[in-house]
This record gives structure tokens, sequence and C-alpha cells, in this order.
């Protein structure tokens, strides 16, 4: 056992013979492929993958060796990354508000699938897009937003039309020719199926009052990640709502179905490995890592729970767990976890914290504030 691996076992082997003193994320490539293939296999449609979730080209390539065909994107940086990563894949440029440089850059690109959530940003569209590239129909989808049910935030508080404006501007899609979807996003980590069902049959009801028949159906991404110790989100039982849901509201006239997942795919193919700097006086515990790093989105979405607290030997920890108010290594008093987290009551400094499903949002979003956050990537075999 060398310390020249490229390839770790798991993230505990890592720790033994490493002893990493920044925070290290880990990466299991067929963590990532099986779920890649689980959505292939079980979601009733098109699959694409919302680059911004993580957009490292270790992810881009697994996905794409597992059977991913597309994937969302949201800036030009996004556009090019795809481009160049999976040229022959579907690109859709689903952020609904565009600057005309970005339109430029997207028409040059050869982007075949946007959508819109207003009458300002369509006429953007319909002045700057032309409704057929090279012998192909250009996609133009109304976003649209309902009361958020059953997610951890609402993305309707940002973007989305409401039904009736969304109705208009499917109406105005057609009408000019392009080719006429809808899209819509039912928050971020919906555990219950039923999140999508509201959305679906509202879907019908756009389409009915706009009276044209919808050629897609994005059903967004939502779906969720394993982020609470015994509780595995059912993936099944969403794809089956969506399906039974959209053959039951439109029969015949059924759209093609296309999903956007990011965190349901990613999460859970890392764990991010941070270590204690401090146990001040047996109570709150400091990490190398913090809401400015790699835990960025926990105070938004609330705390990873699939913790694993290791000994520099790399060996559990097993004391009785008792509740641990937890801070990043900044001198920001904001750099805190929601909350209090179930620690073992004998974890000490220099002991490593590792957060299970920890893939999305986090490196994306890690700064340097303060001179921390320098992490560093590894890749395992397994995760535990």
């Amino acid at each position: 056992m060398g310390h020249h691996k490229t390839v770790w076992d798991t993230p505990a082997e890592l720790i033994r013979h490493l002893q990493p003193e920044h925070p290290v994320m880990a990466f299991a490539p067929t963590v990532l492929q099986d779920r890649a293939r689980q959505f292939l296999a079980g979601f009733p449609g098109l699959v694409t993958y919302a680059v911004k979730s993580n957009p490292d080209e270790a992810v881009i390539q697994n996905l794409v060796s597992a059977g991913i065909t597309g994937f969302d994107v949201a800036s030009p940086f996004e556009i090019d990354l795809i481009g160049r990563m999976a040229p022959h894949a579907a690109r859709h440029y689903h952020n609904p508000v565009r600057a005309r440089s970005e339109i430029v850059h997207a028409v040059k690109a050869g982007i075949l699938a946007w959508s819109v959530d207003s009458r300002s940003e369509l006429e953007k569209l319909f002045e700057m897009v032309p409704a057929t590239m090279n012998g192909q129909g250009v996609e133009i989808s109304p976003r649209f937003k309902l009361p958020v049910l059953g997610a951890v935030y609402d993305f309707g508080s940002k973007f989305g039309a409401t039904p009736d404006l969304a109705a208009d501007l499917l109406r105005l899609v057609a009408e000019r020719g392009y080719v006429a979807s809808l899209t819509f996003h039912p928050g971020t980590q919906c555990v219950d199926p039923i999140a999508w069902e509201s959305y679906i049959r509202v879907a019908r009801d756009i389409c009915d009052s706009a009276g044209v028949t919808a050629r897609r159906l994005n059903v967004g991404g939502g779906f969720p990640s394993h982020r609470v110790t015994g509780v595995d989100p059912d993936l099944g039982a969403i794809f089956a709502e969506i399906g039974d849901t959209v053959r039951e509201c439109f029969g015949d006239d059924a759209p093609a179905l296309v999903c956007e997942p990011g965190r349901g795919l990613c999460a859970d193919a890392f764990s991010l490995i941070t270590r204690v700097k401090g146990v001040r006086d047996g109570t709150s515990v400091f990490l190398n890592d913090g809401v400015y790093g790699g835990l960025a989105e926990l105070p938004i979405v609330g705390n990873l729970d699939r913790i694993e607290v290791l000994t520099p030997q790399g060996q559990p920890r097993g004391g009785d767990l008792t509740g641990r108010v937890i801070f990043g290594p900044t001198c920001d008093s904001v750099d805190r976890l929601p909350g209090e987290l179930s620690l073992p009551a004998d974890i000490a400094e220099g002991d490593y914290v590792i957060f299970h499903g920890a893939g999305a949002y986090s490196t994306v979003t890690n700064t340097r504030f303060n001179g921390f956050g320098l992490m560093s990537h590894v890749t395992v075999m397994a995760l535990a």
C-alpha cells in the first residue's frame, strides 16, 4: 500500500495513508454510472443531466459512458462544455432569462431547445432565434409554476409563469411555427411522487386552454438524493407516478417526456471528507470546511445526516451520539451548519467527519473565502 495510488478503495483507506489536512471530495464513478442507468431504465422518456449541479468533467465523462445523451445547460460555459465533451448530445437551454449576447452564443452553438416564462423573453427569442435550424424545428417550452408541494425549497419564487400566462405563451409559440412544448420544475429534493402529479394535470389544462398539443413535457428536476439516514428515495415510485399520470391526463395526446435531474444523478456518487479542527470545551465542533466551501447549500436545504466519523487511523468512532453545533473554519459567524448534528460523544480533534451524498452543489459553489476552501479530489472504488 503506497502513497502514490490514484484510485483508493474507500475514503477510510485514504485517511489512513494520507491524513489529509484539507477537505477532500471522494468520487465513486461506479455509483454515478449505476444511478444514471437507473434513470435510463426507469424514467419513461429522455434523461438530461442538469450540468449546474456538478459540472466536473469526470462527471460528464462517466454519464456519457453510462448512456446519458442529453444535458440541461444554463450558460454559454455549460453549452460549450457539453459541446466539447459530448458533441452529439442534446443540449436544452432551459435558463428562461438570457442576455442577448448569450442568445447569440447559443444560436451559433446550434441550440434547438429553449424555455421561457415571460412575454418579454419570448419576444427576444422570436427576434433572435429562427424557427428551424439545419432542417430541424426549434423547440420553445413555456415554463409554468404552481404553489410549492413536497419540495425542500421553491424554484417558483424566481422562475415560472402562471398557468394562464403559460397557455398564452404556448399558443404564441405554436402560431409562430416553433415546436411547442411545456416545462416545469417541482422544486428540489422532492421525495413524494405526488409533487409531480399536480404539475402534470395542470400541463394538460394549459394545453387545452391554448388549443395546442404539446410536443414534449419536461417534468424538470427535483429528483431526490439520499440525504437522510434510513430514508432511501424511491425513484421507481416517482417514475411510475409520472408515467401513470401522463397516460391518465393525456391519453393518445401524450407528449414525449423529458426530465433534467441534477442532484438525483450526481449527489450520491460523492462523499466530502472533512477534519475536526477542534472541539470547543467538549461542545461545538469546528471543521476545516463549512458553508463557504463544500457544505454551502446545507443552510438552504438542511443538513446531510448520512455522516461517518473516523479516527486518524480510519476506524469508526463508536461513542453514543449527541447533538453538536457544527462550525466551519472561517471567522464569519454565518459559517455554521443549521441546527445540530448527531455525532459520537467521543469525537476528538484530528478526527474525520465524512458527509456522504455531497456531490451536488458543493464543488461548484466552493469558495476561497478567508483563505480556506482548498479542496482536493480523489477517486475511490466505493464510498464505504
